[in-house]
């Protein structure tokens, strides 16, 4: 009997993944780390296969930032190279006897004070070509700052759940058996309820001669808690049911697995379920270790302290 075999005497067979079961087709894992697909997609342009409203919403403050200070930084310097080729004659508070860097300089903050529609008066147009420049750099400015600001809301007002996961699941001892163990932990000052998970298990296994993927669903001690403040740690127990009860740490480390985690949540600041996903490799399972305690008592014993930095520690143990 082959190993898929005794998997599927016990286990529960998940077909509603979302994923082929044709190994040959996948390139790494099925979800990275921060939870996205790991899929590529290609056979359209780039500006209709990406939405770049998500896209601006979904990076990191830092890219945003970059981004808009670029736009701001750029866009300015494209009109003040406009007002400088229309000739810089045709912007009162510049004279001809500054030099060229000056009057370009001139240019560049007027172009900055108009697109801004601030307008200090110290220097302003002459002429058609100049005055309806203007004109439309100030309209687009308006419209600029409305999107940024839009996109500044919807940075600030998107619910997510923020939680972090741990670096590493674990094969852990778990009563008179062993059991499979995930932690996570909210780390803003968000309240969380109704937290529920799901865990499944993908393998690439040998069926008929042929390599395919196999999912199956893992069974979790707790599936739901009413309040997520501290952290949870997810334990799938590895009894006679699970697909991993004939598991030893060379399967671990022979056999391409990965484990699909699937959070959601109630936000009850923003009345809102969130959720959120993660995935670890084979590799990243650590075989005989379970996880350092992460909160206490504070020194008086009126409150708990959640260590966040002690999510992903963990010590070995030997099974008995």
């Amino acid at each position: 009997m082959t190993l898929l075999d005794e998997i599927n005497l016990k286990a529960k067979t998940d077909k509603n993944t979302g994923f082929g079961t044709n190994p040959s087709s996948y390139g790494g894992r099925f979800i990275n780390k921060n939870g996205s697909a790991n899929i590529e997609k290609r056979g359209m342009s780039l500006w209709h296969r990406i939405s770049w409203y998500h896209t601006l919403i979904d990076m990191p403050i830092w890219k945003f930032m970059v981004i808009v200070l670029t736009f701001y930084i750029g866009i300015n310097f494209v009109f003040a190279m406009i007002y400088f080729w229309i000739g810089v004659e045709n912007l009162e508070g510049i004279t001809q006897s500054d030099s060229v860097w000056e009057q370009f300089g001139k240019a560049y903050f007027f172009s900055a004070q108009t697109f801004t529609t601030v307008g200090y008066g110290h220097i302003s147009p002459k002429g058609f070509l100049t005055s309806a420049l203007s004109a439309t750099e100030a309209l687009i400015g308006l419209l600029s700052f409305a999107i940024a600001t839009g996109l500044f809301f919807g940075r600030f007002s998107k619910p997510t759940a923020f939680l972090k996961f741990s670096h590493n699941a674990l094969i852990a001892p778990y009563g008179d058996i062993k059991g499979l163990m995930i932690r996570m932990v909210p780390y803003k000052n968000t309240n969380f309820t109704d937290a529920e998970a799901k865990m499944t298990l993908g393998m690439s296994v040998e069926e008929n001669g042929e390599m395919v993927n196999k999912f199956y669903t893992l069974d979790l001690e707790l599936m739901r808690i009413n309040s997520l403040s501290l952290s949870w740690t997810l334990v799938h127990p590895i009894n006679e049911q699970s697909p991993l009860y004939q598991f030893s740490k060379s399967d671990f480390e022979n056999v391409h697995g990965e484990l699909l985690v699937y959070v959601k949540t109630f936000d009850d600041m923003f009345s809102s379920t969130v959720a959120t996903r993660t995935s670890y490799t084979f590799d990243e399972v650590v075989y005989g270790a379970k996880f350092v305690p992460m909160y206490t008592r504070n020194f008086d014993h009126s409150a708990t302290v959640l260590h966040i930095d002690k999510l992903n520690l963990f010590e070995l143990v030997t099974f008995n």
